[in-house]
């Protein structure tokens, strides 16, 4: 795979393949294409050469309209500054997820209401965005991210805006939902995040990957 932007190369023949159920960390340097690898994943950004293919469907060759629900319903993404709306109460935040594939209202809010559940943070689904610590938040981002139970989850540095404790309920949460069969994938610069959720390290350095590694569990 290949993306440019103008005259700069962002991914330069890149060409990874990740099973169904694994959890995957890519770590590089700032501005090596990490970000960019996950935006083509996620169908935000098309290459400009090659293919990306999930679940059987090349990407690339989708329509807009096509892009917006292959999002919706395949892949879920968590930011490092949780994009809430302020609007919306938490539990909005989520359940707004699954009304945009065209889920009834009730019927999304159960789903949302299950989710806050397994994450410890029913007592907060009324609560606002900004009244929320930033562990909260980052996990009212998750369960949005897993609203409509996506094949694949993307998390862009999920834990660098957060504190140290926060930063470890986020790690044990990726990692508990890998263990029960999530596919994940995780840019990251922090080597204990990926050797607490990942199975293999994927290096990154000038839009290449230069190396993959097994990596060993860590506590």
């Amino acid at each position: 795979m290949r993306k440019e932007y103008g005259e700069t190369t962002a991914l330069d023949g890149v060409s990874l393949e990740i099973r169904a159920g694994e959890a995957v960390a890519v770590m590089g340097p700032s501005g090596c294409g990490k970000s960019t690898l996950l935006n083509m994943i996620a169908g935000l950004d098309r290459p400009t050469g090659g293919t990306v293919t999930v679940h059987g469907e090349n990407v690339g060759e989708l329509s807009e309209k096509g892009l917006a629900l292959y999002r919706r319903r395949r892949i879920g993404m968590i930011f490092q500054f949780f994009n809430l709306i302020d609007d919306l109460s938490a539990l909005d935040n989520v359940a707004l997820a699954a009304q945009l594939t065209g889920s009834p209202a009730r019927q999304a809010r159960r789903r949302a209401l299950e989710l806050f559940d397994e994450l410890g943070i029913a007592d907060r689904r009324n609560a606002y965005p900004a009244v929320l610590s930033g562990g909260e938040r980052q996990r009212v981002a998750v369960a949005r991210a897993l609203m409509n139970r996506p094949a694949l989850l993307l998390a862009d540095e999920p834990t660098g805006a957060l504190d140290s404790r926060a930063g470890e309920q986020v790690m044990d949460l990726l990692l508990d939902l890998n263990q029960i069969g999530q596919t994940l994938i995780l840019v990251t610069h922090d080597d204990h995040l990926a050797r607490r959720c990942a199975g293999r390290l994927v290096e990154f350095a000038d839009g290449r990957v230069t190396g993959e590694h097994t990596l060993e569990p860590s506590v």
